[in-house]
């Protein structure tokens, strides 16, 4: 069964600064959309607001055209993952795997390395190593959308390929929002690319529209 977010209507505003407005953005199942911007664009909020973290009186987040109006967002609906780590790192590896329901070894097929780790607290991994971990559990978990803020943070080269690989995968029965300040992942991977400028959002189509954004010079 397809699904549809749709988000619009949206202004935010802190103190006299208005950060964003006239904002337009959509994600169907099947599909990986990219949210690009300069750093303070207002990515982050964006997220945040279709999480239901950041509460507004004008906006309009759809689920399925059904308007969103509660701050819990079931997980079945959604999966956020914030720019910071959200587990706590005295979390044993064996735990979180079944907690979310998912195969540990599945997951080393991917990563043959955490082998050694299953029964591992999280906080005796390295900061990529964590990052690789949260970020598999939210894209493989059972879900209709999956918002990713900075998935590839520092995770080396070889492993963000993986996980590249595992969002195209995973795109295939659920939607999936990512931004990420290494930009060329983000547009090599999504069907479709939004970018965030003067509070606006932009569909884009081509290398060229960012840098008439001024996204990229």
């Amino acid at each position: 069964m397809e699904h549809r977010l749709e988000v619009d209507s949206i202004v935010l505003e802190f103190g006299n600064k208005r950060v964003l407005q006239d904002v337009f953005f959509q994600c169907e199942t099947g599909k990986v959309c990219g949210l690009l911007g300069r750093n303070g664009a207002g990515k982050t909020c964006l997220l945040n607001i279709i999480y239901g973290e950041l509460q507004l009186v004008n906006k309009s987040v759809r689920l399925d055209g059904k308007v969103l109006y509660e701050r819990h967002r079931n997980p079945g609906d959604f999966r956020y993952l914030p720019q910071f780590s959200f587990i706590p790192k005295s979390v044993r590896l064996k735990r979180l795997f079944r907690n979310f329901e998912l195969d540990f070894d599945r997951f080393t097929s991917f990563f043959p390395e955490f082998q050694k780790h299953f029964r591992s607290k999280l906080g005796k991994l390295s900061g990529g190593e964590r990052r690789i971990v949260e970020v598999y559990l939210l894209l493989v978990s059972k879900t209709k959308f999956c918002l990713l803020d900075e998935p590839f943070s520092q995770v080396m080269p070889v492993h963000v390929e993986t996980l590249k690989q595992i969002i195209k995968d995973e795109s295939q029965c659920k939607g999936i929002v990512i931004t990420d300040h290494l930009y060329q992942h983000v547009t090599e991977i999504c069907n479709e690319l939004y970018v965030i400028a003067n509070g606006k959002t932009y569909k884009t189509q081509e290398a060229e529209d960012l840098k008439r954004l001024g996204y990229i010079s």
